[in-house]
């Protein structure tokens, strides 16, 4: 297992939210943040936390905060200026809208790594999931020069990488779980409120 001296955790925080309407980070789940949730699963396998976010409030938990290289260019520059901010050869990425991820499912990306991939995602109900997946810092390379293509979709990117996904079993897809709207935050309040 890689020593967690050599990874950063890096949380984009930075979306528009325009289907909830309101910071998705700063919603709440069993008294905690979203965004506090991704923290806590980082946290025992990562030596450092970046947020990746315009919002300045993210600065009253602590950790460094970065804004996007590139405005409005979603995910693709979030993650690149997260791994340009790093100073770790390898990172987690989390989005900041899945309050139910766990360590042990980040354990397990990180369990299947192999020195020929530069990207371990995880997959979810037979999608895969780039928000939620371990990448070398080697990969920057890739997402700026698409990003300088103007190349918005992360999928078209990960493809680009050597990518491997590992499926997750039944009772770990809901720690994968991102919420958008405010019908499947009434929808995981109503399922996983202690």
């Amino acid at each position: 297992m890689i020593d967690k001296k050599h990874i950063t955790g890096i949380i984009l925080a930075g979306g528009k939210s325009s289907r909830m309407g309101t910071d998705k980070g700063f919603l709440k789940l069993n008294g905690k943040t979203f965004v506090q949730h991704s923290i806590d699963a980082l946290t025992p396998l990562v030596s450092k936390i970046i947020i990746v976010s315009d919002h300045e409030k993210y600065d009253s938990l602590g950790y460094q905060r970065i804004t996007d290289t590139v405005k409005n260019a979603g995910p693709v520059s979030g993650i690149l200026s997260g791994l340009e901010a790093s100073k770790t050869n390898y990172n987690f990425i989390l989005s900041c809208d899945i309050p139910l991820i766990t360590t042990a499912v980040l354990k397990q990306l990180l369990s299947a790594y192999s020195p020929d991939k530069t990207i371990i995602q995880a997959e979810s109900s037979g999608k895969s999931m780039p928000l939620i997946a371990f990448y070398k810092t080697q990969v920057k390379q890739v997402f700026k020069h698409y990003l300088e293509q103007n190349e918005r979709r992360l999928r078209v990117v990960v493809k680009a990488c050597q990518f491997k996904t590992v499926p997750l079993n039944d009772n770990q897809k809901t720690a994968t779980l991102n919420i958008n709207t405010k019908e499947e935050l009434k929808h995981i309040k109503d399922a996983y409120q202690n």
